[in-house]
């Protein structure tokens, strides 16, 4: 349930300060309504699917599409930390045509805790990536640059491992990223952000 405020008040913008001072890179930090979505378990798991589909279609229509006109390009990076490493890597997967670079950040992949093992409901098998990843050919996919970072000892491990595996096996290019003596926290996120922004090409 992180709140837009988060990367902010941990440090996570700081890291990356010299490549917004250098106007190398713009960061928007759209709120999360995880707590009318994947996380409230008040309504029930269709309910929970249907309201984060509103949210993607925000973030498509407004949050991206502002994007695209106040840099002139004409596709962004999707990133984020913990389960907004599951959003930056849902949006980027049912999105291809209008992400260049995805950096999941110790990701999910898997939403069947938070619908309580449901799978019967388009809502909840296309905002899921292990379902639907496997049967998705969209073009934009290939040439996408992916980058799966986790740490040695982090509770999203064994999923990263999975999509990692997921991908080879499509031919889908990414990088695993598996950070040594580290755990599922903000100190790793500060160090990784910062290197894979500095992978990106500068024109």
């Amino acid at each position: 349930m992180g709140r837009y405020y988060e990367s902010k008040d941990f440090g996570l913008i700081e890291s990356v300060r010299w490549f917004v001072d250098q106007g190398l890179v713009k960061i928007y930090c759209p709120d999360s309504i995880d707590a009318s979505s994947w996380y409230n378990r008040r309504i029930p798991a269709a309910d929970r699917a249907y309201n984060h589909s509103c949210y993607d279609k925000v973030l498509l229509h407004e949050v991206v599409e502002r994007a695209l006109q106040e840099t002139g390009h004409d596709r962004v990076v999707a990133a984020g930390c913990s389960f907004g490493g599951y959003h930056a890597a849902n949006f980027a997967f049912r999105h291809p045509e209008r992400v260049s670079y995805l950096f999941s950040l110790s990701g999910t992949f898997d939403i069947g805790d938070r619908v309580d093992g449901r799978h019967d409901d388009d809502n909840i098998y296309y905002n899921n990536p292990v379902s639907y990843m496997p049967d998705n050919q969209h073009a934009d996919l290939w040439r996408m640059g992916i980058i799966l970072g986790v740490a040695e000892h982090d509770i999203t491990r064994t999923q990263n491992e999975e999509m990692s595996a997921l991908l080879n096996g499509k031919q889908i290019q990414h990088w695993l990223d598996v950070r040594p003596n580290a755990v599922h926290d903000w100190p790793v996120w500060r160090e990784m952000l910062p290197h894979y922004l500095s992978l990106l090409p500068t024109s």
